[in-house]
């Protein structure tokens, strides 16, 4: 296909010497369509035989037919098909998964959850590496997905709802674990073209000896955006060495990330008619207009962003029935960017680095009763700084002033003992249950002056020039301690070889985050936040046969300590939200050619308590939280050496702001891929995004008294090629 056949794009030369610091650091993957053993394409997702394997909700391997609770497997041929640039490209594959694309690599999730936004989102979803969590508990990020390489993953595996009993603080409303390949020898290189003068180029390399083998990943993307001024650069790369010898293995992993990035922001509805653009569309229409959703009102926006992380898992065999798993490791991330979405636009500069040890000892004490013992330390070092460099402004009873807003350091030690068990009662039924206590500490140090001053301690002025206080507040020193522990009980009961009923009942909490606890409001008291706390009822009907996977699951969650900021941007410390529904998965093979993927999720989700000055009134609905999603593909292999891919995905409606005034009305994406097979070497992959061109918003708000929008990408074609060797 011709270059000028790429919609919305001008097509220009790329931008090649962005790539070339990159191209030095790497030696290594990129694939973009499914092989089977053979060498042939394959229709089948995730049916490929009965006996499916899952890590996540237990810390070691599991029979998926008899795991109690639920759990989302995203496979290696999923994701090899959808070669995802961004999170949401994947992981909306997933019951009950919803990852809202904003600009560049940035997203927002909601598993079991409305979509959480602004301080409070922070940690209510845990995100893993080989088990090993990206970032430490008390310093998340919304974004957090960016840094993980979803595209060369060996499979995802996604736990909806709190998970804290195995993993302690951020797991409240799900995790999402990165499992990465193991080395295998040879590799591949792939090339990608697509819409807004985006080049992906991605690598892998491996090799495999007697007792140890080696590999290493790499993918880069350049992209000018789909706006104006909202290019970004993206590095990610992944080392793998494991090692056995005797009776032990080790695993070790290296991980990278890197983001250069022109940040784009919402498109509001009060600035209609301003110099960035001029609509003629109704407000709450606004995304409809194309030229608008185009423009950037915030060109000098951006972040900066780059992490690394390594872990080395050794596990040493005692017995036949024991055995012991040691994961050391060490993280590191730093990042500046322009908080373009606050009336400030005041840029702030983070980082955190740890050290943790992740522990278990496993212990098969009879053939009915397994124990998993073990204990989890982390100590992380972080700091954060927020300067305005705008003038001194006052409106909505707020002064912002010019300079330093926040300036801190943070040391943070958890250490969480915990034990589970499983116990299988008779043939067909097991139980299973978990405890864990975590018990974190901050010491945190404040270098500029305290309360709601200036950082040099003189007193912001209103439009009157009558001093009052600053909006940001700075409490003074201080050392604090949360101390949390989460439960889980469970059930399976398996009905014949096929089909497993299961239920739990689990508990998950998020210590509060350091910007939660440091990062204040002049109305706000320090020492007021407490851990959210969340509890979860689920029952649940699991299928697994040579043809058909499925999984039923019926839930209530109850939050209290839930915090969150309003849409008059007021911080609030203490709100309780409920949250119930109802998830369905089926993956049905109609044939040898044929496949079919449901993904449905019905639930409502509600504050559950009154708030007048934040608009919220007991039994509303919380903001961005569809009642239904839905994405089903059909797969279709017309000969052994093409695929094709057609895959509809459903946004239902959601209010936009807590006291339920104003709406999105939702929207339909459709997504055909395909992929060819030349040769056992060359594989040719396209894809088409928005095949109808639907006019939609990737994300809507209301606030600040303006509804607010990211425009979705128009139809937009996509072509690559892969070379194995």
């Amino acid at each position: 296909m011709p270059f000028s056949s790429f919609e919305n794009n001008s097509m220009s030369q790329p931008s090649y010497r962005r790539f070339l610091p990159y191209f030095a650091l790497s030696l290594t993957s990129f694939t973009g369509v499914v092989l089977a053993d053979d060498n042939k394409l394959t229709a089948q997702s995730n049916t490929a035989n009965t006996e499916v394997i899952v890590v996540t909700g237990s810390r070691q391997e599991s029979k998926l037919l008899n795991f109690a609770g639920n759990v989302d497997r995203i496979s290696a041929e999923d994701i090899e098909t959808v070669s995802a640039v961004h999170p949401s490209d994947i992981l909306n594959r997933a019951t009950g998964v919803h990852i809202q694309t904003n600009n560049g690599m940035e997203s927002l999730p909601s598993l079991r959850s409305p979509v959480l936004t602004g301080p409070g989102a922070a940690g209510a979803y845990l995100f893993l590496e080989d088990g090993v969590a990206t970032r430490a508990a008390g310093f998340a990020n919304n974004n957090g997905l960016s840094e993980l390489n979803l595209a060369q993953a060996a499979e995802i595996e996604v736990i909806r709802g709190p998970a804290s009993a195995v993993y302690g603080s951020n797991a409240v409303h799900g995790v999402i674990n990165v499992l990465t390949k193991a080395p295998s020898d040879g590799g591949n290189v792939a090339f990608h073209i697509g819409p807004n003068q985006r080049y992906q180029l991605q690598g892998t390399l491996g090799a495999e000896m007697e007792q140890q083998s080696v590999s290493g990943n790499f993918q880069a993307i350049d992209d000018d955006g789909y706006r104006d001024d909202s290019g970004f650069t993206s590095f990610k790369v992944n080392g793998r060495h494991d090692y056995r010898e005797g009776a032990d293995t080790f695993s070790t992993l290296i991980s990278g990330f890197i983001l250069d990035q022109d940040t784009a922001g919402f498109i509001s509805s009060n600035d209609n008619g301003s110099d960035c653009y001029s609509s003629e569309h109704d407000d709450e229409y606004l995304y409809q207009d194309r030229d608008a959703m185009e423009k950037n009102c915030d060109d000098d926006a951006y972040r900066k962003w780059s992490s690394l992380r390594i872990a080395t898992r050794w596990q040493r065999t005692l017995t036949e029935d024991t055995y012991l798993a040691i994961t050391p490791y060490f993280r590191v991330n730093q990042m500046e960017f322009r908080q373009h979405y606050l009336p400030s636009k005041a840029i702030e500069e983070n980082s955190h680095y740890s050290v943790g040890l992740a522990s278990n000892y496993f212990w098969q004490v009879a053939p009915s009763l397994a124990l998993i013992m073990g204990i989890d330390a982390e100590w992380t070092e972080g700091e954060l700084t927020q300067t305005q460099q705008k003038p001194d402004t006052y409106s909505w009873g707020k002064a912002r002033q010019q300079g330093i807003h926040y300036d801190y350091e943070v040391d943070a030690s958890t250490i969480a003992p915990y034990i589970q068990g499983d116990w299988q009662v008779s043939e067909a039924l097991k139980f299973t249950g978990s405890i864990r206590f975590d018990a974190t500490e901050y010491r945190y140090n404040n270098l500029v002056a305290d309360g709601t001053t200036k950082a040099d301690g003189s007193a912001c002025v209103n439009n009157a020039d009558e001093a009052i206080p600053c909006l940001f507040q700075r409490p003074s020193d201080s050392d604090d301690s949360f101390n949390n522990t989460s439960a889980k009980l469970g059930f399976n009961y398996q009905v014949g070889a096929k089909t497993a009923f299961f239920g739990t009942w689990s508990q998950g909490f998020r210590a509060p985050q350091t910007t939660d606890l440091y990062r204040l409001q002049k109305q706000q008291v320090a020492g007021e936040i407490d851990s959210e706390e969340i509890n979860s009822t689920e029952f649940g009907i699991r299928g697994v046969s040579d043809k058909l996977h499925y999984e039923a699951v019926i839930f209530y969650m109850k939050k209290n300590n839930f915090f969150f900021r309003d849409a008059s941007g007021l911080n609030v410390t203490d709100g309780e939200t409920s949250h119930k529904g109802l998830e369905l998965g089926v993956n049905y093979d109609l044939g040898e050619t044929i496949n079919l993927a449901i993904n449905y999720s019905y639930g409502q989700h509600e504050y559950e308590f009154d708030r007048a000055s934040s608009g919220v009134v007991q039994g509303n609905e919380i903001d961005t939280a569809p009642k239904q999603l839905a994405n089903t593909r059909l797969s279709w292999l017309p000969t052994a050496a093409t695929k094709l891919e057609l895959e509809w995905l459903h946004m239902g409606d959601y209010f936009l702001d807590p006291a339920n005034e104003h709406k999105y009305k939702g929207h339909n994406l459709w997504q055909l891929r395909s992929a060819m097979k030349i040769n056992n070497n060359i594989d040719l992959f396209a894809r088409i995004e928005n095949l109808t061109d639907e006019k939609y918003a990737s994300r809507a708000d209301y606030a600040f008294g303006s509804y607010r929008f990211f425009g979705g990408q128009p139809r937009a074609f996509h072509l690559g090629v892969n070379v194995n060797f």
